[in-house]
Parts: C-alpha cells; sequence; structure tokens
C-alpha cells in the first residue's frame, strides 16, 4: 500500500498522525507587538478583516513555506506566496499583491517576526490599516486563517507529492483558483468565496 493511500484512508476514517508541529512563527522580542483588536468584533463585509498564516510543505529534498492572505468574512485567498526561507520577504510579498487589490480596515495574524517586522507592520501603517495580533497562547485568535491552512494540507498537498518548489506553486495556484471560485462553503451559505466577496462588494458599491 502506498503512503498516498495510507492518507487516503486515514481521511477517510477520521485519523490523524500525531506529530509535533513545527515551529514557522518564533517571535522577535524586539519587535512591537499590536494588541488583539477582534475581540467581540462581528465580520460583517468583505474588507473589514484580513488575516495571514504561515504553514509548510514538504518537498522531496526539504521544505517550502506557503503564506496566504485571506478575507475574513468570504474566506477569499486574496493573495499567497511561496519561500525556501522562514524570512519576512514572502510574507511582505504576498501582503504588496494583496494591498494591490484593496485595502483592509484591520490586518491580523500571529506574533511571529515575519508578522512584527518593521517591513510588514510599515506597510500596514503607510496603508492606513489597524494592525492586530493574537493573544499569546490564543489558539482561537486567528482561527479561520489555520483552517485555511489545514483545508490546503487536507484538499491539495496531502493529495500530491510535490517534486519540486516550482511544481508546488503550480499545483497551489490551481488549488487556490478552484478555493476562490468553485469551492461552496456551508458557512457561506454554500456560495464559494468570490461570489461572497464580489457580490458583497458590488452590491456596497451600488
Amino acid at each position: 500500500m502506498t503512503p498516498k493511500r495510507v492518507r487516503s484512508l486515514m481521511r477517510e476514517m477520521g485519523l490523524r498522525a500525531i506529530y509535533p508541529k513545527r515551529r514557522l512563527s518564533i517571535g522577535n522580542a524586539k519587535h512591537t507587538k499590536y494588541p488583539y483588536l477582534l475581540e467581540g468584533v462581528a465580520i460583517t463585509r468583505p474588507d473589514q478583516v484580513w488575516a495571514s498564516d504561515i504553514t509548510y510543505i514538504r518537498l522531496p529534498k526539504g521544505f517550502c513555506y506557503l503564506t496566504a492572505v485571506m478575507d475574513w468574512y468570504s474566506r477569499r485567498v486574496i493573495s499567497w506566496e511561496l519561500s525556501t526561507t522562514l524570512d519576512a520577504d514572502f510574507c511582505v510579498s504576498a501582503l504588496d499583491m494583496a494591498l494591490l487589490t484593496g485595502r483592509p480596515e484591520i490586518f491580523n495574524s500571529d506574533q511571529g517576526c515575519q508578522y512584527t517586522s518593521e517591513a510588514f507592520t510599515g506597510r500596514l501603517l503607510a496603508a492606513r490599516v489597524a494592525i492586530s495580533m493574537d493573544g499569546k497562547g490564543r489558539v482561537f485568535d486567528n482561527i479561520l486563517t489555520e483552517r485555511l491552512c489545514r483545508t490546503v494540507k487536507y484538499e491539495e498537498v496531502q493529495l500530491k507529492e510535490y517534486g519540486s518548489m516550482a511544481e508546488a506553486r503550480k499545483e497551489l495556484g490551481r488549488f487556490f483558483e478552484w478555493y476562490n471560485g468553485e469551492r461552496p462553503h456551508q458557512r457561506l451559505g454554500y456560495q464559494t468565496p468570490d461570489e461572497m466577496y464580489y457580490g458583497r462588494v458590488l452590491s456596497s458599491a451600488g
């Protein structure tokens, strides 16, 4: 039985392997930390809250790292980027791409050094975006973005074995296009993220 078949059967039976999660978001004590702004806030419109997280993808020779910027109201992935290192550059690149399409009122992340770096927070402050960061040890503060990472793993990454970072980039591009445009979400009334995001944006503009 192949590893891919084993993973498929485990998913069908609701089983998970138990292993330590890789530490991807390590804080930097010298960086400014911002308070969590979303306690009790109702998310009622697109571009009210964007958020980001990082996950890892196993490759034949090591790992690459994925970051994504998601609109919380619609679950739409605004932008994403891959990197072979955990420096802040790829997170800043994803943020730059996202800001080309719009601007959120609030941007939420964890307190990892990628998100607390001056390069990242400086972009948000320049765009007049309020910065929100998860409380230390509060695992549910960024839960929607963490669910996105889990979805990417279960519905894309674990079904395939990328041979290279170039292949990962190509396949993830296809996945996010499908995720935004074709995958309905129960919590969105079975609309797709694109339908939820653009439908509300257009109705607000009208």
